[in-house]
């Protein structure tokens, strides 16, 4: 038996092999792909589009560079990436998940991306892409999915140029006081209900708002990114704290 199917890690607040985790969140998404977008709009009441929007205000990326969109779904993140690198530049859309894959790269294709576009299905643990190799790596509401955080933030940060950026925009702690109450009657009440009126499936959204729990505060996310070597770490409440824009640097 490997050293992986020894070992247990959360799915949500189940603990499961560390193994079956990938597969039991690629079944989460296959699920709730075709009503992806329409949820995000939803169940975040359109915010979802301003976090993104400042997350690529701050990729600092020129035209003629190159971008990494990781767990990047159907697209948000890698269509502002693209306007940002230019006809001369190169955005890879990557996710662990084939349908949520397809859906982004249709849509980013439909809505005029060119050549300087791929599509890259791959495990942000194990990335296929050679050392020092992006200006900028983006991870939106991806990386609580992933099995192995640690290994994650390292190969993001061995496939980054000196100088490249790491952000992570991830549901975080509130830190507004009295919003944790009304933010846990939300995430365990209405957003299970929403997911099965609009996608036909509440299981889903319920390992959302768990896996929301399990994953790392602010604080604790900046210390694993340094621990990964990552430079110049800080961080940026968004909503009072319920989404947070990590950002670091490979130095």
């Amino acid at each position: 038996m490997s050293d992986r199917e020894q070992e247990t890690t959360h799915f949500g607040y189940e603990e499961v092999p560390a193994g079956e985790k990938a597969r039991r969140v690629r079944g989460v998404f296959d699920s709730v792909a075709d009503r992806y977008d329409l949820m995000n709009d939803l169940m975040s009441a359109g915010l979802h589009r301003a976090w993104k929007a400042f997350t690529l205000a701050r990729t600092d990326l020129r035209p003629g560079d190159s971008a990494l969109d990781l767990a990047g779904g159907t697209g948000d993140l890698a269509h502002g990436l693209l306007r940002q690198v230019g006809d001369g530049g190169r955005v890879v859309l990557s996710d662990i998940n084939h349908d949520m894959l397809r859906r982004g790269r249709d849509r980013l294709v439909d809505g005029g991306a060119g050549p300087n576009l791929s599509a890259v299905q791959a495990d942000a643990e194990k990335l296929p892409f050679p050392d020092a190799h992006f200006h900028c790596v983006t991870m939106g509401f991806g990386l609580r999915n992933v099995t192995d955080k640690d290994a994650a933030l390292a190969e993001i940060h061995r496939v980054l140029r000196p100088g490249g950026r790491l952000l992570v925009l991830e549901f975080s702690r509130p830190v507004l006081p009295g919003v944790t109450p009304l933010y846990d009657w939300y995430s365990f009440q209405v957003l299970p209900r929403l997911g099965e009126w609009v996608a036909g499936d509440a299981d889903s959204y319920r390992y959302l708002a768990e896996s929301i729990r399990r994953h790392p505060d602010q604080a604790s996310l900046a210390e694993q990114m340094k621990a990964a070597g990552f430079g110049r770490v800080r961080w940026f409440n968004l909503t009072g704290g319920v989404v947070a824009l990590h950002r670091g640097y490979r130095l």
